[in-house]
């Protein structure tokens, strides 16, 4: 069982740290793998290329990390536990910036697709962020 939680370099940190941090998150995929953390990636609502690994409820619309995060799931075949289950916009916002006009979904919760259905619910608590 591997169970990693992290924090992912934000959009703006150059290329090789964002390569380099997504490399080191590579596990066995025989083996229960949950990943979750703040991957400060939008994987948003298209789902066109990762139909297996995302369900059609994200939020927004997918950035370059979105990509990274999302291509790695795929290679690890991890479904993005976040995009699956139908929520209102509020439970599904995990970050707010200060002004409150900008929300997005950049923490994730993952687990391996052939366990997908041990995941029954998955949405943010609203007075916990």
């Amino acid at each position: 069982m591997n169970i990693i939680q992290c924090y992912a370099p934000t959009n703006d940190y150059n290329k090789d740290l964002k390569d380099q941090f997504y490399d080191r998150l590579q596990c066995p995929t025989k083996d229960l793998t949950i990943l979750m953390g703040d991957l400060n990636a939008k994987v948003g609502i298209d789902k066109t290329g990762y139909e297996d690994i995302m369900g059609q409820y994200g939020l927004g619309e997918r950035n370059e990390n979105g990509e990274r995060f999302a291509n790695l799931c795929s290679f690890n075949k991890l479904v993005i536990g976040g995009t699956i289950f139908p929520h209102k916009r509020i439970h599904k916002t995990t970050w707010t910036s200060p002004d409150r006009t900008t929300q997005n979904q950049v923490d994730h919760i993952c687990i391996n697709k052939k366990f997908r259905r041990t995941m029954e619910d998955v949405r943010i608590n609203e007075e916990l962020i």
